[in-house]
């Protein structure tokens, strides 16, 4: 995916806010192409069936989050489907970020979305198996949304020796990635030097195991993978 990118991932991490509110203006033909042929590589290498959704104004229509506020003008948007598990959870998560750094590289605005959406049967394809674990918001935003608050980095990780300045800074990246109502309950743990595990906890929301695909990305790219293994 590399090769499609305008800007640095470590830029576009800095960059990604979750927006909710959209403009009428539409993806150019180009940049869809670029999208889509990302998702077909990103199901080629993951086994999920990622499908990207044009000009279907239905799903998020008047829908409101309490916390967040309403969705307006989604008209494109990332079906997340897969089979169930936690294994593809995690997929989910990993690939989503990775197409959704890819629409922050192309100028696009993005959000994340779990539960508050409308399935709209005629606009994808399931297979045999196949759930929807969440929707990605896509399109040119009315805003760039706003950085969530953020934690000491101290919180999310262990460390059984010295704490290397790679490791520090996917620590940091993986800070900056969206998790469900910003709830972060995932924390890395370094081991013999360059070994990193994760761990996530409890959340009343859940979809913990999404979002640790998604910091796992973050942190992939803020630490270098050249740098560590996962554990």
């Amino acid at each position: 995916m590399e090769n499609y990118i305008s800007m640095e991932l470590s830029e576009a991490i800095r960059l990604r806010h979750s927006v909710r509110k959209y403009t009428d203006q539409p993806i150019e033909a180009d940049k869809v192409a670029t999208l889509k042929d990302a998702v077909a590589r990103c199901n080629a290498a993951s086994g999920l069936n990622i499908q990207l959704v044009l000009d279907e104004p239905k799903a998020f229509n008047g829908l409101f989050i309490s916390t967040y506020g309403q969705f307006t003008g989604v008209r494109n948007y990332l079906v997340m489907a897969a089979p169930k598990g936690k294994e593809w959870e995690e997929k989910v998560g990993y690939y989503g970020e990775q197409l959704v750094l890819l629409a922050q590289t192309l100028g696009l605005n993005t959000c994340w979305v779990g539960l508050t959406y409308k399935k709209v049967p005629d606009a994808f394809s399931l297979r045999e198996g196949d759930v929807i674990h969440c929707e990605i918001a896509l399109g040119y935003g009315a805003n760039q949304g706003k950085q969530h608050p953020l934690k000491p980095a101290e919180r999310f990780y262990e460390a059984d020796g010295p704490i290397p300045e790679w490791f520090k800074a996917g620590v940091e990246a993986a800070l900056l990635a969206p998790t469900a109502v910003n709830q972060q309950k995932f924390k890395f743990l370094l081991q013999d030097g360059n070994k990193v595990g994760t761990r996530t906890f409890f959340s009343p929301w859940g979809y913990t195991i999404i979002d640790l695909g998604i910091v796992k990305y973050h942190f992939e790219i803020g630490a270098g993978k050249e740098n560590f293994e996962w554990a």
